[in-house]
């Protein structure tokens, strides 16, 4: 069947718009809602001459507004793919992490700076400056959620784990660096001073960034 004819049965003319073609469409079908064969044949007319459109755009003889429906289009791309979730931080490490202010991290870092200094001065002092290093700790933490008991908790915990850590810090040093305990006239004070910096790295830490 030409295209001229499948005008006619929409009841245009070849020069039609793109409105007039799909209002003409609507009215037939609706005007036909009980006939299923007529309106097998107007759908059958539209995407004919619909396709012919197409055909006349592709060759530059039309131009087709956008959003025009053809009867047969490719496959449809598929819907972007929704971005994968962001992964939350679990429950418990949320309560566990603190997100301190300036102050809070200034101000354990300047008391535990000034303990390291003395532990460097005077390093039999160590086991005084730890002592005093958990009681800085223990304020800071009970002072953020008002828990003593879970303060005092974590900052032994803290210590005891900053003790260990240390120990294997000073077997790491000594083996990488033999010449350091034989040059210095005390390799036990060098000892010291390394295992009370590393914990008191490790107490800052804790009180600056757990609650």
């Amino acid at each position: 069947m030409s295209t001229e004819n499948h005008y006619k049965q929409l009841g245009l003319n070849e020069d039609a718009t793109f409105d007039e073609i799909q209002a003409a469409r609507n009215r037939l079908t609706e005007e036909n809602s009980g006939d299923p064969k007529r309106q097998e044949t107007i759908e059958a007319a539209y995407d004919a001459i619909l396709m012919e459109r197409l055909r006349m755009r592709q060759e530059g003889k039309i131009k087709v507004p956008e959003g025009i429906r053809f009867a047969e289009r490719l496959a449809q791309a598929p819907p972007p793919a929704s971005p994968a979730p962001v992964k939350e931080s679990s429950s418990w490490l949320q309560g566990l992490l603190d997100t301190p202010s300036r102050a809070d991290i200034l101000w354990p870092a300047g008391i535990f700076s000034v303990l390291a200094g003395l532990t460097f001065y005077y390093p039999p002092s160590a086991s005084g400056i730890l002592a005093a290093a958990v009681l800085v700790s223990l304020y800071f933490l009970s002072r953020k959620e008002g828990k003593l008991g879970r303060a005092v908790v974590v900052s032994l915990s803290s210590l005891t784990g900053g003790l260990l850590f240390s120990a294997v810090v000073n077997a790491l040093i000594q083996s990488q660096f033999p010449n350091l305990a034989l040059a210095a006239q005390s390799p036990l004070s060098i000892a010291l001073v390394i295992q009370t910096w590393v914990t008191l790295f490790i107490l800052w830490l804790v009180t600056s960034f757990l609650r």
